[in-house]
């Protein structure tokens, strides 16, 4: 008898621990979201009068009325578009190699805990290698071709690690009958194994992508410029992002550019929700395709 009260008191006990954990995790989800709610209506509030065409088509000014993000939208577009040209094959491809090339051994472990070791660091010290050696040594100046290459160093590891992850996850029985039927190695990475990992794959390199996007540090570090009255036309050229451009107007003393900075937060944050809806949208449908195939 007095075990079974005892068993009793013990499994109150861990029902009341569990409530209360229940409404701790609770709160603070609550709390985070109703946070989120507050500072997501006071940018709209203060910033969706400023969206117009004349918004998108204008240069920065020294005044709020007459500011534009042209050249911060084309920037952001060029230096994304060639971080992804050289990040996705060396971050497919280094998955690709480590997972179905590299022979078991000390110097394939201490690769991999390398690359999950650079996937902690802070974007600053990305920042830092790309000025001393694409701006410096190598000479390429404030360029987007320098800017590409940082903030591919920055995505790499996210996307190796992203990749491998896709690529172990491939049922071994298609390998196996791929081997069966006669295939080479080669032949099963490119035929079977890369169409099969190729959603989970696609997720991870348009997450990375959008981080790559909403990133400053590194950018102000190898000298991305805060006031462009020009566009870019090649990729030697100096530039600016939309998160320089927001950075910039949000020291600005003028009230006025509060609502320009609150207008391109908006605009930066729809396409990021863009680029993370890609996602969704592309996984679901090539894993649909690749169950039906």
């Amino acid at each position: 008898m007095k075990a079974q009260m005892n068993d009793t008191s013990h499994l109150k006990k861990r029902y009341l621990k569990n409530r209360l954990a229940h409404m701790i995790f609770l709160g603070g989800t609550l709390f985070s979201v109703a946070m989120l709610v507050l500072l997501l209506a006071d940018i709209l509030i203060k910033g969706f009068s400023r969206i117009n065409w004349a918004f998108f088509s204008s240069f920065p000014s020294r005044f709020a009325d007459q500011s534009g993000i042209l050249p911060a939208i084309v920037g952001s577009v060029a230096l994304i578009g060639m971080t992804i040209l050289v990040a996705v094959p060396v971050g497919v491809g280094a998955a690709l190699y480590l997972e179905c090339f590299a022979k078991p051994g000390r110097l394939s472990q201490l690769i991999q805990i390398n690359i999950a070791n650079l996937a902690g660091v802070p974007s600053i010290v990305y920042g830092m290698l790309g000025l001393s050696v694409f701006v410096r040594v190598l000479g390429l100046g404030r360029s987007i071709l320098s800017g590409a290459l940082t903030m591919s160093l920055l995505i790499l590891p996210i996307l190796i690690v992203a990749s491998r992850e896709a690529i172990h996850d491939v049922p071994k029985s298609i390998i196996a009958g791929s081997y069966a039927t006669g295939a080479t190695r080669l032949q099963t990475v490119l035929r079977m194994i890369l169409p099969y990992a190729f959603p989970r794959i696609l997720t991870g390199i348009i997450l990375a992508i959008s981080r790559a996007a909403g990133e400053t540090a590194p950018l102000l570090l190898i000298g991305a410029f805060s006031f462009v009255r020009f566009l870019p036309k090649n990729i030697m050229d100096a530039f600016t992002v939309m998160p320089i451009q927001i950075y910039v107007w949000a020291g600005k003393p003028q009230a006025d550019f509060r609502e320009v900075t609150s207008a391109a937060i908006l605009v930066l944050m729809v396409i990021l929700l863009m680029i993370n809806a890609l996602a969704i949208f592309l996984r679901n449908k090539y894993e649909k395709k690749t169950d039906s195939d």
